[in-house]
């Protein structure tokens, strides 16, 4: 018969046992030990079933093809860009995938995206030599224009953005600020320079702590005492899931 040792979303380190008995099964962040599951990083127990995992709490992008992020003009080529993208891995946006418009062959690419540009892009390809191939061609890919850049834990992304968007929404509610995140932990915000602020403190605190229980009634009340205006979650929720197909992935302008 087996046993739970750890409870779900307990924060546990390398070496914690978890759970004991042939019952369960080791999944990621996890090995089992004789007939116990143990840790073998940093992170939050997870139980799904007899499957034990662990999420993590901190670590670098990994890049994956489909995932939309924000990333930065390093470099311009005369077949196209060099883009970092927050991760050890390069990045390159050709001609041909950087926008719907005909470029012209020995055009000034200087004029759709120049050095310290930020972009929003999809991940194509990750090449067996760990090479990203990026497109803006798509719904909401594009040049960002002014705002501010932010980076956040790439583990916590999920939940800054929140079940159906519900969280990055609450904050947009709150703010009144336009919101992009991209699944590389680079995030975009565009508002009032106090209203800004105010946005990347939420974040901040949905990062330190996004293992707490109760984390959405205290960003409610957080955004409440600092803008002084009353978040009706019911709008909120209906006004994330008129927007899913942004926030649910990265949490898109709106």
């Amino acid at each position: 018969m087996g046993e739970i040792i750890e409870k779900d979303k307990n924060v546990v380190v390398p070496g914690d046992e978890l759970a004991s008995g042939m019952d369960f099964l080791p999944s990621f962040g996890t090995y089992r030990d004789g007939d116990k599951i143990v840790a073998s990083r940093l992170g939050l127990v997870s139980f799904e079933g007899k499957v034990v995992k662990i999420i993590p709490l901190s670590g670098r992008y990994v890049p994956k093809r489909g995932d939309t992020i924000i990333g930065r003009v390093e470099d311009v080529s005369y077949s196209g860009w060099r883009i970092s993208t927050n991760c050890a891995y390069p990045a390159l946006l050709s001609v041909k995938d950087a926008t719907m418009q005909f470029i012209p062959k020995g055009a000034d690419l200087t004029r759709f995206f120049d050095i310290g540009d930020y972009l929003v892009a999809k991940i194509m390809n990750v090449t067996s030599q760990k090479l990203i191939d990026l497109t803006c061609k798509g719904p909401g890919l594009r040049k960002l224009h002014g705002g501010r850049i932010l980076e956040v834990n790439t583990n916590k992304v999920p939940r800054i953005i929140g079940k159906q968007g519900s969280m990055v929404g609450m904050i947009k509610q709150a703010t009144g600020c336009r919101i992009t995140i991209g699944q590389n932990g680079v995030v975009w915000l565009d508002g009032e320079p106090k209203s800004e602020i105010i946005a990347v403190e939420a974040i901040r605190k949905i990062e330190d702590e996004s293992h707490i229980p109760g984390l959405t009634e205290r960003i409610k009340q957080f955004l409440e005492e600092k803008t002084g205006k009353k978040i009706e979650m019911q709008a909120m929720t209906q006004e994330s899931h008129d927007h899913e197909q942004y926030d649910h992935e990265p949490a898109m302008e709106q």
